[in-house]
């Protein structure tokens, strides 16, 4: 099948792309591509693993949950994923980095609900030593991306006690979109449990991972393209992002080797994708490497970067009114969505 083409004098499913491809004024057809991330707020399955800590996501645990509540949360997060990109593209998510998923079977389930099996999508996916389980992920179709190579990379550190801490791995999968090689890094890094500088060192060693990935891949080709996403629970102005990812929010002052965030202009309009405590974070970012900023589109470059949102996915009344609509809250089944709204972005390239 042929990827959605955009001829940039049209309005395209309400969106209109109107910039122009040359000096002349010339407009010329695009390809695009919507690559998103979604924390699926604990999409477990309802049976025993005796692996993990799972007990409270089973029929006679603390959340109660069971086959129903299961089939809703999955028919309530396809509907999710069935609609992020699809103002722009019919295809919706070519790729979809997850995160908060109990397994690769919670996955299978999902991308086989009905409003997502015609895109048959597939899966990578490797179980971490996450006490709770709760694992990253990353689909795709394989009209856009074949895989060529996926790994995962650990992240263990020492607590003040002196114990080793495992936390979520991080996913590189690596493949080529359209003839072009492109490396996806999906990171969960961990939590601000304790509070956000009593958790920060945390953060900052899974931030010290993730260069590391980025520094061996600029290594081989210091013009890989490559993605960085995740739920990083940190905003992009923070120092795991700025200092140890070197993700900056201005073109203009990208160093050798520093990444954009593509994020930043949202952050800073007070756009976010959670909301705590009467305000909003941007912890669900999609970063890019600079090859992505050319404006040479005769390969993939960034077009625009969005954070998805609709009515159906906010609260609607009481004191969290205008927050993401949760799966729980208070120790309630809500039947929501997520505590977070996705991220994605939309990539563009000549179609000729």
């Amino acid at each position: 099948m042929k990827k959605p083409i955009l001829y940039l004098s049209f309005t395209v499913l309400f969106v209109l792309l109107s910039f122009q491809s040359n000096a002349q004024g010339e407009q010329r057809p695009y390809k695009v591509a919507c690559v998103g991330f979604y924390n699926l707020e604990n999409l477990f399955d309802y049976w025993d693993d005796t692996l993990i800590h799972d007990e409270e996501y089973m029929p006679d645990g603390a959340k109660a949950w069971d086959s129903l509540k299961y089939a809703s949360k999955l028919e309530n997060m396809s509907r999710v994923v069935s609609e992020i990109g699809t103002s722009i593209t019919p295809d919706g998510a070519a790729v979809l980095g997850v995160c908060e998923v109990e397994n690769r079977g919670v996955l299978e389930d999902l991308v086989a609900m009905p409003k997502l099996k015609d895109r048959n999508y597939q899966i990578v996916h490797f179980d971490s030593p996450d006490r709770r389980g709760v694992d990253v992920g990353f689909l795709y179709q394989e009209k856009y991306f074949q895989l060529k190579h996926a790994d995962k990379y650990p992240l263990i550190f020492t607590d003040d006690d002196g114990r080793k801490r495992f936390t979520r791995d991080q996913l590189v999968v690596t493949g080529d979109m359209d003839g072009e090689e492109i490396s996806f890094i999906v990171c969960h890094w961990p939590s601000r449990w304790g509070g956000q500088k009593a958790s920060e060192p945390r953060r900052i060693e899974a931030a010290k991972v993730s260069r590391r990935i980025i520094d061996s891949l600029q290594n081989l080709d210091p013009n890989a393209k490559i993605i960085l996403m995740g739920d990083l629970n940190d905003d992009p102005v923070d120092v795991s992002m700025t200092e140890y990812v070197r993700a900056k929010g201005k073109k203009n002052k990208l160093k050798e080797g520093d990444l954009f965030n593509t994020m930043w202009k949202h952050y800073k309009k007070g756009n976010g994708t959670l909301a705590y405590r009467d305000a909003w974070n941007l912890f669900d970012q999609i970063v890019i490497s600079q090859p992505f900023l050319s404006n040479d589109a005769s390969s993939y470059i960034l077009h625009q970067a969005y954070v998805f949102k609709r009515d159906y996915m906010l609260q609607k009344e009481g004191q969290y009114a205008g927050y993401p609509l949760r799966t729980h809250a208070g120790g309630k089944w809500m039947n929501g969505y997520s505590d977070h709204f996705p991220a994605f972005i939309i990539l563009k390239k000549y179609a000729d």
